[in-house]
This record gives structure tokens, sequence and C-alpha cells, in this order.
């Protein structure tokens, strides 16, 4: 039995040891920038999942970017609109979720907008993103991101009321094609 317990106390001096690792630690191990390394934000699939997204992906305009943000964006905010507004039961009521959702964009993008005019930070390189992009550092850039935004969320709002508003038409649709 000593002979076991022996083996664990020197396992607990040995830096080879996995066990002895630490777990979250300096990131860049430089204590001073104040950035963490945790299991969860420097693992390769949390790193490529971030890394995919518009507002991180390589090579993208801010218009590209804001255009893809703004598509999810103006998608999924009707169907809220459409389901909760006070008009739902009422013949007007998905096109009321429509200007509701609308409205709701245009004041994100003025949002935005006065966000550029606020003279932004450069964005900070992370654990989890090491090279953000640097043409969202500028006042243009904010302003053709949110022009992008704008563009996308109306077209994906637009795209998910013609949906919404014709889903009878394509239950006929795919009852035709079963038979």
């Amino acid at each position: 039995m000593a002979n076991f317990v022996d083996k664990i106390e020197r396992s607990n001096t040995n830096p080879n040891d996995p066990r002895n690792r630490e777990v979250v630690y300096a990131a860049w191990d430089d204590p001073q920038i104040g950035n963490l390394a945790t299991p969860i934000n420097a693992s390769g699939l949390v790193r490529a999942y971030i890394n995919n997204l518009p507002a991180y992906r390589q090579n993208l305009s801010p218009l590209r970017r804001g255009l893809e943000v703004g598509l999810a964006h103006g998608y999924w905010l009707l169907g809220p609109f459409i389901t909760f507004n006070p008009l739902r039961d009422t013949e007007v009521g998905s096109i009321a979720g429509l200007l509701a959702t609308l409205g709701t964009l245009l004041i994100a993008t003025l949002s935005l907008s006065l966000y550029a005019a606020s003279n932004p930070p450069s964005p900070i390189a992370t654990v989890t993103v090491p090279s953000p992009p640097q043409l969202l550092s500028t006042s243009e850039g904010w302003n053709e991101y949110a022009t992008g935004f704008f563009l996308g969320g109306v077209g994906g709002a637009v795209f998910a009321y013609g949906l919404v508003t014709n889903i009878a038409l394509f239950q006929k649709y795919l009852s035709f094609v079963a038979q």
C-alpha cells in the first residue's frame, strides 16, 4: 500500500503528467492581457465555429458581413412579430408583423450608424478570434456594415413573410405531388 501512495506523490510533482497541467491559463502566457484561455474558448471546435460566423470570417467586405447577419435577423425576427402582435387574429396580422419587423430592423440599422459615428475602436484579437476583421475599425466600414444589415434584414423578412403567408399553397402543392 505504501508503494501505491509513493507513486501518487511522485506523480504530483511530475510536470509531464497531464493531471498536473493548468486547465485555465493566461492567453499567450501573458497575464497582463486579461484574457484567459479555457477548455471552451481555446478548443478547436469552438474556434472553428466562431471563426466561420460572418462577423469573423476572413476575406469578407463589411457590406457582405452585414448582408449575411441582416438576412438571418430579418428571417427570425418576423416569427415573433407575426405570432404575438395585437392584430394577429385579423386579416392584417401578418402584414402588421412584417411592418413591425421592418421597423425593428430600421432602428437596429440606425443604432449601427450611430455606433459608426462614435469612432469605434479596432477589434481586439482574442484566443478564439486571433485575427479579427480590421475593416470594422473605421466609420466607413461600420456604415457599410449597417447598409448591408438593413438590405439583408429586409430581404430576409420579406422572404420569411412570403413563406408564412403561402403555407396553404405549399401544403396543396405537397398533397398534389404526394398523390
